[in-house]
């Protein structure tokens, strides 16, 4: 009897906190409610496939060849963005440590002095300065960290995801700084999709391009939906953008041309975690019983032999000739022993004899 130390390799998305689902060993991330997701690959999968089945051979023969094979290019362009939106980290802050969140309630303690009893605290927020602008920082009881700038707590997700745009169910994931990116070139590379295949059919879409307008006109001002909704930047405060670079090719260069942020939730590091030691036997042989082995009947020959049935298992030709024999002998016997069935002319026949015998 031995005891054995086993250590198993943890990866952090094990552990991760939140309400997100993890595959591929943690290379694909979303959100636990899928079900529009797959509504939305089936309407796109569908209303493709329709149109390649029916529309593409017609419009190939009669207009050009070039129709459905762009119409192919910019399906697959599309759903390489759809599940790069749907399967990315949208940037979820990984949450403080518990030293951390204790040093960071140190922190706040100390700076805001004894809070008399019955007293609401103050908030917890922080000032940094961005572009000659204070901006504040807000602490999150969920994560235990002060949000960076433009970053919010997703509740559906329930994780903090860096420069928050919406939690889209449409993709299934959240939509924020590191695949904000593909969800806008999903929605612009879908609205012409959609215009190339409802144009041959006479169908107008307005709902799918005023969304990608509205996102055009987020970037141009550098603005979230989040922030737009809330008014962040307008309204009764007044208070001018400070993310803006006041010029709208600065803006969209920023964000459709700037560089990939890298994630900083570490998904698929190492954990080393130990299990408790198990004790491993040696294991006594048990005796085995004789297994009893089923007889095997020798199947009988079908009725009417054929390629399959056994040689021993055909007639012969010999046996079925004497059959055949015994049946003719046994037939002629039979047609002796019966008398002729009378007729009337055999009658007829046999008053004219009587008559002439008298």
């Amino acid at each position: 009897m031995s005891a054995v130390m086993i250590t198993r390799k943890v990866r952090k998305w094990e552990k991760l906190p939140g309400k997100n689902t993890f595959c591929c060993d943690g290379r694909v991330m979303m959100a636990r409610q899928k079900g529009v997701f797959y509504l939305t690959l089936f309407l796109i999968v569908g209303t493709c496939a329709l149109f390649f089945a029916f529309e593409c051979p017609y419009l190939a023969v009669h207009l050009s060849p070039t129709i459905p094979v762009f119409a192919v290019v910019l399906f697959l362009f599309v759903m390489a963005m759809l599940l790069r939106t749907s399967f990315s980290d949208p940037g979820v802050l990984p949450r403080a440590l518990p030293e951390e969140a204790s040093f960071i309630e140190m922190e706040i303690e100390a700076a805001n002095g004894n809070v008399p009893a019955g007293q609401r605290p103050p908030p917890r927020i922080r000032n940094v300065q961005i572009n000659n602008q204070i901006v504040k920082l807000k602490y999150c009881y969920t994560c235990k960290i002060f949000r960076p700038p433009r970053a919010s707590h997703c509740s559906i997700c329930d994780n903090c995801v860096d420069r928050f745009d919406h939690h889209c169910p449409w993709v299934g994931n959240c939509v924020g700084k590191r695949n904000y990116r593909f969800f806008y070139l999903f929605t612009l590379s879908l609205s012409l999709l959609t215009i190339y295949i409802f144009t041959f059919d006479i169908v107008h879409v307005v709902m799918l391009v005023g969304l990608t307008g509205f996102h055009t006109y987020l970037i141009s001002l550098n603005q979230t939906t989040n922030e737009d909704i809330k008014g962040s930047w307008s309204g009764k405060n007044r208070v001018q953008n400070p993310y803006s670079h006041k010029n709208i090719m600065k803006n969209c260069s920023e964000i459709l041309c700037g560089p990939t942020y890298p994630s900083v939730l570490d998904r698929r590091g190492v954990m080393q975690q130990d299990d408790s030691p198990s004790l491993t036997t040696a294991a006594t042989p048990s005796s085995t019983s004789d297994s009893t082995v089923p007889q095997t009947t020798k199947p009988t020959a079908p009725l009417i032999p054929n390629e399959h049935t056994p040689d021993d298992a055909k007639p012969s030709i010999a046996t079925s000739t004497e059959i055949s024999t015994s049946l003719t002998e046994e037939s002629e016997s039979t047609a002796h022993k019966v008398p002729p069935l009378a007729s009337p002319e055999t009658d007829v026949e046999a008053s004219i004899a009587k008559a002439a015998a008298h």
